[in-house]
């Protein structure tokens, strides 16, 4: 009972801390606050000043900032409004919040939204007393209000375009839309043909398609008022001009991969030597980026989107890029209505070939970009094809000639090609086989009809094939009357690949294919080009130059060659495939060396379940992989010889290698009943989505390859057993 009172003078009362206790608790308090907050918080004395700061933004510094007015601090858009209400809080008119205002700091460059909250510190007076400051809290909303913005102009054009069954009209509500929320100024181009009701040309755009700027849009003061003046910020109205697209610029490549591209202009800008036209007019309005987006509905180009920003707006990004694609569909879709009503019957299909590749495909250890520049009749092919063992074909070709015949026959080689590379063969075998498929077609068309004109016209093209393996990373190489690919180091250092060139596919020369093999290191850059592209002084280093340039993607150093290349490159058309080599990470293979001994198959069938639990796959994949695991090794113990191996490599497949030293193949066998054998290679067929064989100088590998995405619906009789039930697996032939 003597702690219940304390006299005065003698200590603090029960529960409450005395005054070193509370100030050390205050700052405790203090100092987590300002250390662990998520949003910015700044003290400000009573002359507005910065006393204490936490960080004004995510990754800025504060100390620099210490005794600065707020509006210096962040150089606000409208400092004299924002210090009125920050009076307004320190003479005891209550807190601001959530007050929107614009600006920038030093370290962040740009344009910069802030909600700001002020609150008054009152001192011991209470608040009759002067105030001792305020405690703003800053929010960084920049984000947040450009996807707001965004998702307005794209809301804008929803609601804009689409009301009018009139080209012109809707190409001025779509730039309307844009201007001026999300771009300074935006140009609309349509093919003058669609203009007239034409159906679109099927993309890529033809060199030297003429386009009519069908509507233009810029917020400035700038603008033709005797189109009138939009509501929104003003219209300035050109439509009429038509021009052509200067080659090698963003303009012309959109058109011709149909994909956006987001262009920065400056001083550094690669391509101002072939549009000084448009260099001029950038210059004229101050644009400093650049989104050039083809207008494109079910593969026809109907014409195309520029949008620029300009002074001191902020550059696009990628994100913009996706609004204006998104916006750019939602125009094209209104344009070709429009179109459609102006014409007075409309077709019911149109023939659309696609020779090519329609999108990059995903490879295990290898990155790749195409840039494609055909000509008025251009037979250029590349390709990318999955081989087993993660390994990529590379395959870039030509045929030579005009008209629609050059297209068929690259057509059939290309297809061929594929046919052969699916056989595992290596490339200077894939190329004889395609020469003797090229020699079949000449001769039917020398067989020809003495009246048909086609009889006359030679045949001729190129091909060159590598194959990249990224367990050795070499990339083994041949080539068929056609250029052989440059080939940089990640170091930017050019490696010498001399591959013998061997006969073209159309040629009468019988000489063999001779291949060559270099070793890569990671990250290494391959140019398959065609012939165009490296022809022209000093074009090989002039290509090797440009990808030794660092930091920049695949789909950006194709386009830098094309604003490489020299005026006089001729247009007949051309082909660059880029790829960047890789490795397979280690934690997605697994190895093992395995004795030549019948109870080898047991056991790894124990080492393929243990990996793949560990992988995480569910159990019909496992129970399926150790059935094909196990008839494999059977086969190898029993017919092979040593070395035997097995090798597992998850990625979008699941792949089952099983190596051995003979070089005898198995072959598919359909046994009767009273068969005792024979019915392995069937029951792995089953089980596996494809199968196959390869050989090389020390043996033969037997692989397979498991859908990892399908639910094996497609199988008759269930899953079978995890042990193999049968006898002798499948002998080798």
């Amino acid at each position: 009972m003597a702690d219940a009172e304390t006299p005065a003078g003698r200590g603090t009362p029960r529960g409450v801390p005395d005054q070193p206790a509370a100030a050390l608790l205050d700052e405790a308090l203090l100092a987590t606050l300002f250390t662990q907050s998520a949003v910015g918080l700044v003290v400000l004395d009573p002359q507005l000043r910065l006393v204490r700061a936490n960080s004004l933004v995510d990754g800025v510094e504060t100390g620099e900032y210490i005794g600065r007015r707020f509006t210096e601090a962040f150089r606000l858009d409208d400092p004299d409004g924002a210090e009125q209400l920050m009076k307004r809080v320190l003479a005891g008119e209550g807190p601001v919040r959530d007050h929107l205002v614009r600006g920038r700091l030093r370290e962040i460059p740009g344009d910069r939204e802030f909600l700001v909250s002020s609150y008054r510190v009152d001192g011991p007076g209470g608040p009759a007393a002067p105030a001792l400051g305020l405690l703003t809290a800053v929010v960084d909303v920049t984000e947040r209000q450009r996807a707001r913005a965004r998702e307005a102009a794209l809301a804008a054009v929803r609601d804009a375009v689409g009301g009018s069954l009139d080209v012109a009209a809707t190409c001025r509500a779509f730039a309307d839309a844009l201007v001026p929320g999300f771009a300074d100024l935006a140009v609309v181009e349509v093919v003058d043909d669609v203009l007239r009701g034409a159906e679109p040309p099927v993309g890529p755009l033809p060199p030297g398609t003429p386009l009519r700027r069908a509507a233009s849009g810029r917020c400035d003061a700038g603008r033709d008022t005797a189109e009138g003046e939009g509501e929104g910020g003003g219209r300035e109205c050109s439509a009429g001009v038509t021009r052509r697209l200067p080659a090698r610029t963003p303009y012309a490549l959109a058109t011709t991969d149909l994909r956006a591209r987001l262009v920065p202009l400056g001083p550094g800008t690669p391509w101002p030597d072939t549009d000084p036209d448009g260099v001029r007019a950038v210059a004229e309005t101050g644009a400093h980026s650049l989104i050039v987006v083809p207008l494109t509905l079910r593969g026809a180009v109907l014409g195309l989107v520029s949008l620029y920003r300009c002074g001191a707006a902020e550059p696009f990004d990628d994100d913009d890029v996706s609004l204006a694609v998104a916006a750019a569909t939602r125009a094209a879709l209104g344009i070709d209505n429009a179109r459609r009503y102006e014409r007075e019957h409309v077709i019911a299909s149109t023939v659309q070939r696609r020779l090519l590749p329609q999108a990059e495909r995903q490879q295990a250890a290898v990155d790749t970009a195409h840039v494609l520049l055909p000509g008025r009749d251009s037979g250029c092919w590349f390709d990318t094809i999955a081989l087993s063992g993660a390994r990529t074909a590379l395959v870039v070709g030509g045929v030579a000639g005009e008209g629609l015949q050059s297209a068929i026959a690259m057509g059939q080689l290309r297809t061929v090609v594929q046919a052969l590379a699916g056989l595992d063969l290596e490339p200077e075998e894939v190329l004889a086989r395609l020469k003797e498929t090229a020699d079949r077609l000449a001769h039917e068309r020398a067989t020809l009809p003495p009246a048909d004109a086609l009889r006359g016209e030679p045949l001729s093209a190129g091909c060159v094939y590598g194959v990249y393996d990224p367990f050795t990373r070499t990339c083994t190489v041949a080539r068929a009357g056609h250029p052989a690919p440059l080939i940089v180091g990640p170091d930017g250092r050019a490696v010498a690949l001399d591959v013998p060139e061997g006969p073209g596919l159309f040629s009468t020369d019988s000489a063999l294919f001779a291949p060559a093999t270099v070793t890569l290191e990671e990250g290494s850059l391959l140019a398959f080009c065609t012939a165009d592209l490296l022809s022209g002084d000093h074009a090989a280093e002039r290509i090797t130059q440009t990808l030794a340039r660092p930091g920049r993607s695949l789909q950006q150093l194709g386009d830098d060659i094309v604003y490489a290349l020299p005026d006089d490159t001729r247009s007949a058309g051309a082909a660059l495939l880029l790829a960047r080599t890789g490795t397979v990470s280690d934690h997605l293979v697994a190895t093992w060396d395995l004795a030549q001994d019948p109870t080898t198959p047991a056991t790894a069938r124990v080492f393929v379940r243990d990996r793949l639990q560990g992988w995480g796959l569910d159990e019909d994949t496992v129970e399926a992989t150790e059935l094909i695991v196990s008839e494999l090794v059977t086969n190898a113990v029993r017919y092979g010889t040593p070395p035997l191996r097995l090798r597992l490599l998850l990625d979008s497949t699941l792949t089952c290698e099983v190596h051995d030293g003979s070089t005898a193949s198995p072959h598919l066998r359909h046994a009767r009943t009273v068969d005792e054998g024979g019915r392995g290679l069937f029951i792995v067929s089953r089980l596996a989505s494809h199968w196959g064989a390869r050989h090389g100088p020390d043996g033969k590998v037997l692989w397979t390859e498991q859908d990892l995405s399908s639910d094996d619906s497609d199988s008759d009789s269930g899953p079978l057993p995890p042990s193999p039930s049968f006898p002798p697996s499948f002998p080798p032939s």
